[in-house]
């Protein structure tokens, strides 16, 4: 694991760094076998869009990313909704297989074209990636324009959308009568203080000027609902993802606390998945195959499950600070290999 180690510090190095801090955490069974941060939560003030580079903060103003840094998931939001919603299945108050409509009649484009819970979770609604909410004047708009929006692509068809762990966002709510944050923090999870910063927010490159962000949610849609969103808006450290991590690989318990039942686990990691992707070779490397489950987020997050060895593969970083590119998971599946190789 030493290999793992020295390539996560590397991606912190240089000028223009992969990302400008992180954290990995892996883990087998009950151990935490490697727990290392690198680099910096907070490296630079601003982005230079002249110098297309950071602008560097003094050695002294900077902050070191830590093992208990909280950094911004961003889609890995994605999983602690899709747990939700495995939780209300197996209460019985939500159908895998029901029409969305069946639980918010309102939502017109979903009634109209038969969109389901089981769509929702796999991805195979047929709505497109995203919708601009940020850009809409009010709450009433947003939600208009969320009830009114219709598949791109015909339904059953896989596109990986935002807008289907929105709808499932409202049609927990609905159900439980219940905001998804409260669903989350009691069922799943607690709050966690301040976190790495993320991206200077500014046009052209970025959807809203926001300015250097630390501590507030990084997706301009979730910003714009109030960081309370089912495809992001969570923080969490390492530690506390790991702990999430064992609660699954164990069927659903940490300890005494138990978050689902064993079946309803196998259900979500089974292909496709519903929440995770399974056997995704883009991120997982040498993992994907076998059985193994996770998600990236676009702040740079990445989680893997491996069932078959028992273990776990936790990397966080702020590849968005201090600005957006063109993403590059070669990093997360380089480290899930290494996890791979050292659990044969």
């Amino acid at each position: 694991m030493n290999h793992l180690v020295r390539e996560v510090r590397d991606l912190t190095r240089g000028r223009r760094p992969w990302c400008a801090g992180a954290v990995v955490l892996a883990g087998r069974g009950p151990v935490i076998a490697v727990e290392e941060a690198a680099g910096y939560a907070v490296r630079y003030s601003a982005y230079d869009p002249v110098a297309d580079a950071g602008v560097e903060l003094r050695p002294e103003q900077r902050v070191p990313a830590r093992t208990d840094t909280p950094f911004d998931l961003a889609s890995l939001t994605k999983l602690f909704t899709a747990v939700a919603a495995m939780q209300q299945l197996e209460r019985g108050t939500l159908g895998i297989d029901a029409l969305v409509s069946a639980y918010l009649p309102e939502f017109t484009a979903a009634a109209e074209h038969r969109i389901t819970v089981r769509r929702l979770l796999t991805h195979t609604s047929g709505l497109r990636p995203e919708l601009p909410l940020y850009a809409c004047p009010d709450g009433k708009a947003r939600l208009d324009a969320l009830r009114s929006e219709a598949p791109s692509a015909e339904p059953g068809t896989y596109r990986y959308s935002d807008l289907n762990m929105l709808l499932l966002q409202h049609v927990l709510e609905r159900i439980t009568r219940r905001p998804l944050d409260v669903l989350v923090r009691e069922g799943i999870t607690r709050p966690r203080p301040d976190a790495a910063a993320t991206e200077d927010q500014r046009r052209p490159w970025a959807k809203a000027d926001r300015g250097m962000l630390r501590g507030e949610v990084h997706d301009e849609n979730a910003w714009a609902l109030g960081g309370v969103a089912g495809h992001a808006g969570l923080f969490s450290t390492a530690r506390d993802l790991a702990v999430f991590c064992r609660a699954l690989l164990c069927g659903g318990s940490y300890g005494t606390a138990r978050i689902l039942g064993p079946d309803f686990v196998e259900l979500m990691l089974t292909p496709p998945g519903l929440g995770f992707g399974v056997d995704q070779a883009w991120f997982m490397g040498e993992l994907s195959g076998r059985g193994a489950a996770g998600h990236t987020g676009f702040t740079g997050t990445s989680l893997v499950l491996d069932p078959a060895t028992d273990t776990f593969l936790i990397l966080l970083a702020n590849t968005v600070h201090p600005r957006r590119r063109s993403a590059d998971s070669g990093p997360r599946a380089r480290a899930a290999s290494r996890l791979a190789r050292a659990a044969r």
